[in-house]
């Protein structure tokens, strides 16, 4: 079997196994997010098709011309909803711009919700009439399976099983599809993306059309992350990070240049950034706070913490 980088795990020993299996799953993701922050799952319950179909209706997106994908930048949402032009979000300590542009597709509440305000409407492209409606289907599976893996988390932390339920339940999650354009000619100093840590809880990522996805191990070396075909790919953000008072860990990753002979080739990956009600406290949790690991953050609420983020890393002014 090749070496893959980071441990694997299989869900529907959670979702499907008896209570050895469940304590035997719970275990496994809760040293992998301890231990290294990224974990390949494999049986997710994300089915193919649909991650076959969005993917298709992105790249027919990517490769509209210019002035039509700008239709769909709208200014002032942050790129929170639809389109992300190419050189405009780099990682927080770097000035250099990442070789990406990108899609975004946001959580859609009833009219009278008391979170509508905060949401708002996706951005509808009339050259691709499925793009929404496959991107909707997608992200609510990506919210399902989500839901299962902080189910795992909560009980690894010894917390009640619905702990995250609770805050993510209509949060503020994020479906994000990128488009890595051919490099034409060699880069300044950037690289398709900088190296950088999640905002949010977790994120999932399914299969990226070509390699380049780096993780940073303990040892401060960059190791390759080749998931199988049918795994996808999740790792801790800050503010899983921040709630433990560092015990899960928000591992630094990156998404490096191809060899020279691949240039030519795009790169198409699509996270899922499961994000809390803005509301949620991420004040540290009190049992992750010992004489071993003394407190490390001040409280904050996920909303002003996205927030602070956003415009570290140039999307919000």
């Amino acid at each position: 079997m090749k070496e893959k980088g980071i441990p694997t795990v299989d869900l529907s020993m959670f979702t499907q196994g008896d209570a050895q299996q469940r304590e035997t799953f719970v275990r496994q993701l809760g040293d992998a997010f301890h231990n290294v922050g990224f974990v390949a799952v494999a049986n997710h319950g994300i089915p193919k098709s649909l991650v076959d179909g969005f993917y298709s209706a992105s790249k027919a997106f990517f490769a509209l011309p210019e002035e039509v994908k700008r239709k769909y930048e709208i200014a002032g949402l942050a790129g929170q909803r639809g389109y992300t032009s190419f050189g405009k979000e780099h990682a927080k300590q770097s000035q250099v711009a990442d070789l990406k542009e990108f899609f975004q597709i946001g959580q859609e509440v009833p009219a009278d919700h008391p979170l509508k305000s905060q949401y708002p409407d996706n951005v509808q492209v009339a050259e691709m009439p499925d793009m929404a409606k496959l991107g909707k289907e997608l992200y609510q599976t990506f919210e399902k399976t989500g839901a299962q893996l902080l189910e795992a988390i909560a009980i690894h932390l010894n917390l009640p099983t619905d702990y995250f339920l609770k805050q993510i339940t209509s949060g503020n999650s994020i479906l994000r599809s990128i488009h890595y354009p051919p490099i034409t000619q060699e880069p300044a100093s950037a690289i398709r993306a900088e190296q950088h840590e999640d905002i949010n809880l977790i994120t999932l990522l399914v299969g990226a059309s070509a390699g380049g996805l780096q993780v940073l191990n303990t040892n401060n070396e960059w190791v390759n992350v080749l998931p199988e075909i049918d795994e996808i790919v999740i790792n801790v953000g800050d503010m899983l990070q921040r709630l433990t008072n560092n015990y899960l860990k928000s591992t630094t990753h990156r998404v490096v240049n191809p060899p020279r002979e691949e240039w030519h080739l795009p790169r198409l990956s699509i996270p899922f950034f499961l994000h809390p009600v803005s509301q949620m406290d991420l004040t540290c949790l009190p049992s992750c706070v010992t004489a071993d690991n003394p407190l490390h953050y001040e409280p904050i609420t996920a909303g002003e913490y996205l927030d602070e983020r956003l415009r570290e890393i140039g999307l919000k002014k």
